[in-house]
């Protein structure tokens, strides 16, 4: 048979939307391109740029505040990524499981939902007094420590994210492998440990890498509950915004999008390698 001729048949309104959808990306990515070209500014202010150079990578790694802020940032999305990721799993998997039209599992997805619109801003004034009653009211002293705030703040809203991601990934699942092995005598931890978790752990890195990425660029939450000698990264640069902004911090911004890339990069690599799609990867990064 004759190979068809796929381009022979692209309308007008085909090759409109792809050159709209090419713009759109332009557009989107035209920022990110002009702060990693401007991070090697060897100019004193960003804005001034003065030619290439490593100056400002050399300034921002030898910079202890820099550094510090950059520290905190990793150690509470480490944090929350962990305490985001135990929960939402129990709650993907339990969502999973849940019968069809069970008013709790109807219940907790509300809530879930209902966590991932509320605006940030609103969770962080929210967030402030209870801390503040909680640590000096109650006297939980831990709550006083600026990190456990970033790590609870920042769990709240990713544990919605592992969550859907989680029952993403087991939706559609056949139960009958589980069926089988408890008709084996398998105890419900084992079922649990040999079938359920090794299914779903494609989509509990994926959610587990997602957390760390949405905690790792948070910047309203994160000033409402920071403490002093805990400011992440973003709050840092929010600071710095209203005084000048220096090509250092270009420089360690750009490292830590290469960061989120990688790690985003290694979610789709075992993801492909687990046998998923590209469709199918999507899903289960999306929830």
């Amino acid at each position: 048979m004759p190979k068809k001729n796929t381009f022979a048949r692209r309308t007008p309104t085909d090759i409109a939307l792809n050159v709209w959808g090419i713009l759109v990306f332009i557009y989107l990515f035209i920022p990110i391109a002009v702060i990693i070209a401007y991070s090697f500014n060897t100019g004193r202010v960003l804005a001034n740029f003065r030619g290439f150079g490593l100056d400002a990578y050399i300034t921002g790694l030898n910079n202890d505040i820099i550094i510090s802020s950059v520290v905190t940032s990793l150690q509470a999305a480490v944090g929350a990524a962990i305490v985001s990721t135990v929960f939402g799993t129990l709650g993907g998997v339990a969502l999973a499981r849940a019968p069809k039209g069970a008013w709790w599992a109807l219940g907790l997805t509300g809530i879930l939902a209902l966590t991932l619109v509320t605006p940030e801003i609103v969770d962080g004034i929210s967030f402030l007094p209870w801390f503040v009653t909680l640590g000096v009211d109650w006297g939980i002293t831990p709550i006083n420590n600026g990190l456990v705030r970033l790590i609870i703040s920042h769990a709240m809203f990713s544990m919605a994210i592992v969550t859907f991601i989680v029952r993403a990934r087991l939706a559609g699942i056949d139960t009958q492998l589980e069926d089988a092995a408890a008709d084996l005598g398998a105890t419900p931890w084992r079922r649990f440990k040999d079938i359920t978790l090794p299914i779903a752990a494609p989509g509990i890195l994926a959610g587990a890498l997602m957390s760390f990425t949405v905690s790792l660029d948070n910047t309203i939450l994160s000033s409402f509950v920071q403490q002093p000698g805990y400011t992440p990264w973003p709050v840092y640069i929010f600071a710095a915004v209203r005084v000048a902004l220096r090509p250092e911090v270009a420089a360690i911004s750009t490292v830590m999008f290469v960061l989120t890339l990688a790690a985003l990069a290694f979610v789709g690599f075992v993801l492909r390698r687990a046998g998923s799609n590209s469709t199918e990867i999507i899903k289960t990064m999306a929830g």
